[in-house]
């Protein structure tokens, strides 16, 4: 039986399908569970293995002045641009919580060209900042860009239930309905109430719950419990959703990451 021409495009049998592999990660600032190691380079080397196209990364130094002094093979510029190195051409950086000795908040590292980045404070409370990170990125052969919201909410219910309307408000003031949308992230919500109100303000589909009915556990790593962590799509495809919670990723991290794959 001949295959169906998707809706609006040309069916070309022979056309190479462009797979894109998504990873997200609340890298916990590059230190293991309780802090008890400096582990960014072993998680550079985590994420290069995923061979990962998109990174969504959360609680990510820019700049630690006191910790530069302190650890051993600190690196001479931010996290985001050391994970990047030689591996993503591209990457944006959303600073969420600015101190004494310098800031963290969310990034995305790139294989793609990121024409666009606007970092969006949705803190509700003075003692804890967060944002959304909205980029936007030039993927070859696709007749639209593909839109990505880092996410990192609150942790506490009445702040979330405010972040989610505002995350609600970008969507709706600055991607276009028909566009290929992609959110992720630590998004706190261990209650899981931000699925309807997400599918109904914006149509997002939760990748873990549409592949297997529940959103994935991912905190803590080593007993996964929780379900903080997120991906959710519109406009696309959606496959082989993974939460990476084995080695080395026990050691890397408080939050185990999720791994997906999407097309157009």
């Amino acid at each position: 039986m001949a295959q169906a021409a998707p809706v609006g495009r040309p069916f070309n049998p022979h056309a190479r399908r462009l797979i894109i592999r998504i990873l997200t990660l609340n890298m916990h600032k590059g230190f293991s569970v309780l802090n008890r190691r400096f582990v960014l380079h072993e998680l550079r080397e985590a994420i290069r293995t995923e061979a990962a196209d998109v990174v969504l990364l959360q609680e990510v130094l820019g700049e630690h002045r006191e910790h530069s002094t302190r650890w051993e093979h600190w690196p001479d510029h931010s996290q985001y641009e050391f994970l990047a190195d030689t591996l993503w051409s591209a990457y944006a950086y959303g600073r969420n919580a600015v101190y004494p000795a310098g800031h963290h908040g969310n990034a995305l590292l790139s294989k793609y060209p990121i024409t666009h980045h606007q970092n969006h404070d949705v803190s509700t409370h003075t003692q804890e900042k967060r944002g959304l990170l909205h980029s936007v990125l030039a993927v070859p052969g696709w007749p639209q860009p593909l839109h990505v919201i880092c996410a990192h909410l609150g942790l506490f219910e009445r702040h979330r239930k405010l972040q989610l309307q505002m995350l609600c408000d970008l969507i709706a003031n600055e991607v276009p309905a028909d566009a290929p949308l992609l959110v992720g992230g630590d998004f706190n919500d261990w209650r899981e109430n931000a699925h309807g109100l997400l599918a109904d303000c914006a149509g997002l589909e939760e990748v873990f719950i549409t592949a297997y009915g529940r959103a994935a556990r991912t905190f803590p790593v080593r007993w996964p419990v929780m379900r903080l962590d997120r991906l959710y799509v519109r406009n696309l495809q959606a496959s082989g959703p993974v939460v990476l919670n084995t080695a080395p990723w026990t050691k890397l991290s408080d939050h185990a990451p999720l791994r997906l794959e999407i097309e157009r």
